[in-house]
């Protein structure tokens, strides 16, 4: 046996063969024969044995991690398989070893706030979720003094917040006024527990007074100082 599809090849085989003699078991339950024919107490010790371990994936330039993550409950950065795209996804199970409810994996940009002194700015992303507990863009503005002027993660809206589940792709914006006191603005996508979330087409623009804020709450701020001038690799093309 070379890897986990030969396995489920061989439950498959076994329901068929006990099917012919009138014996009728579920994938599952033929899943579970099967691995306890290789010593394994049940099909998800046996699967985890199997599944190849997958590799780190690339940091977008400019961006980074963050989060009460490690490298073996998430990974973060660009889709190998997706061209300007990033994905944040777990490397745990549900039910299987470390649990991962409610741990929060960020992939975000902190820059200076200069350039948007007095403006109000919208960060919008396209997002789209596998089996995900919670996934969501996020923006805070801070100021200069270590403290926060406005923070949304659309974890409080009733609509067009956070997604959940599996979903296509689905476009959220977040809206902030960037105070003449600021001093530095943090952005990003996170993943709460479990799933994958993919981000993509992420823009940092100022609006008009037209388009209302969404939310706005006070928050702890880090020192702006050495950070980033502007926006920069939103489109997930530079490694």
């Amino acid at each position: 046996m070379v890897d986990i599809s030969n396995a489920k090849t061989m439950a498959r085989t076994l329901r068929t063969s006990l099917s012919e003699r009138s014996i009728e078991l579920p994938h599952s339950a033929c899943l579970e024969l099967v691995a306890r024919q290789f010593g394994f107490a049940d099909w998800n010790l046996l699967s985890a044995r199997l599944e190849p371990p997958k590799r780190p994936l690339t940091l977008p330039r400019n961006w980074f991690a963050l989060g009460s993550i490690s490298d073996t409950t998430h990974r973060l950065g660009l889709d190998p398989e997706r061209p300007g795209t990033a994905l944040i996804e777990s490397l745990v199970a549900r039910g299987r070893g470390k649990d991962l409810t409610g741990l929060i994996a960020v992939l975000m940009q902190s820059i200076k706030a200069d350039a948007f002194l007095g403006q109000r700015l919208r960060l919008s992303a396209d997002l789209r979720t596998q089996e995900a507990d919670l996934a969501t863009i996020w923006m805070r503005v801070d100021g200069d003094e270590r403290r926060g002027l406005a923070f949304d993660n659309m974890l409080d809206r009733e609509t067009e917040g956070p997604l959940t589940g599996t979903t296509d792709w689905t476009r959220r914006s977040i809206v902030l006024d960037v105070a003449p006191e600021a001093g530095s603005l943090h952005y990003g996508v996170f993943l709460r527990g479990y799933g994958r979330v993919w981000a993509r087409h992420l823009r940092v623009e100022p609006v008009g007074p037209e388009i209302p804020v969404t939310i706005i709450r006070r928050r702890e701020t880090c020192d702006a100082a050495n950070l980033p001038g502007g926006p920069a690799n939103l489109d997930f093309c530079e490694r």
